[in-house]
């Protein structure tokens, strides 16, 4: 995927509402169903010290979650850490999908589907193009051989990487855009998801500062930094350092 991966990294992309899913009488919150969409959940530990960074996951067509979550493990409908608290729909007319080894691309509109899943039909490109699910699928076989890493090869960049497969806004995603993506752009499941997922974060900040004061700000600041730092840097400035 290094095609995609190269181009665009800005870490800040511009976009309307109409990059995002309206309708969300697919959404179903309660059986795990989100489909087309990418969701996040708190962190154990992490999250509760730096509450933007969790644990993300990518959507197949009938909402089931595709999430990396261990050595060349990538968990099909059993997201890791809890149910989802944010999710955001991607609306599948503004994917340009890549086509074989050249990298041409072509609407998604330009796809079939049937009821019996998902067609693809030849271009005059000389190769078959990715739908949304096959292109899931193709970046669930490649990370069934990847390792593990929180600092070089997680959760985002299993998600970066299909996000680059689909072509969502021309691709160049990284772990750095698609987190700031995550927290402007995430909907929250409902209230009691917002709730559990910066109470702990209030609690931990609380006691902190009762029993810490000063002492302990400089060390959330200093582990906020460091955590937030090392992606920028593997991101922007040594570009083999965090795969996707």
């Amino acid at each position: 995927m290094g095609e995609n991966a190269g181009k665009g990294n800005e870490m800040i992309m511009m976009f309307d509402e109409e990059d995002f899913g309206v309708s969300k009488q697919q959404i179903d919150p309660r059986r795990s169903r989100f489909p087309h969409c990418i969701v996040w959940t708190p962190l154990p530990v992490i999250s509760w010290l730096i509450p933007f960074i969790g644990h993300v996951g990518i959507c197949r067509e009938d909402g089931v979650i595709l999430d990396f979550a261990g050595p060349n493990f990538v968990c099909v409908d059993n997201f890791a850490f809890g149910a989802v608290s944010r999710y955001i729909q991607i609306n599948k007319d503004k994917l340009i999908i890549v086509v074989g080894n050249f990298g041409r691309t072509v609407p998604y509109l330009s796809f079939q589907h049937s009821s019996m899943g998902i067609n693809t039909r030849r271009m005059n490109l000389g190769t078959d193009a990715l739908a949304w699910d096959d292109a899931l699928l193709k970046g669930t076989q490649e990370f069934q051989h990847h390792s593990y890493s929180l600092f070089t090869c997680n959760c985002h960049s299993f998600v970066a990487n299909n996000l680059n497969r689909l072509g969502f806004h021309s691709g160049g995603w990284n772990v750095v855009n698609l987190a700031t993506l995550i927290f402007l752009k995430g909907q929250w499941v409902s209230t009691g998801a917002m709730v559990r997922s910066y109470l702990p974060f209030v609690v931990v900040c609380g006691f902190g500062l009762i029993f810490g004061g000063m002492t302990f700000l400089t060390f959330l600041a200093f582990f906020t930094s460091l955590l937030v730092g090392w992606f920028l840097l593997g991101t922007y400035c040594f570009k083999d350092l965090i795969q996707l």
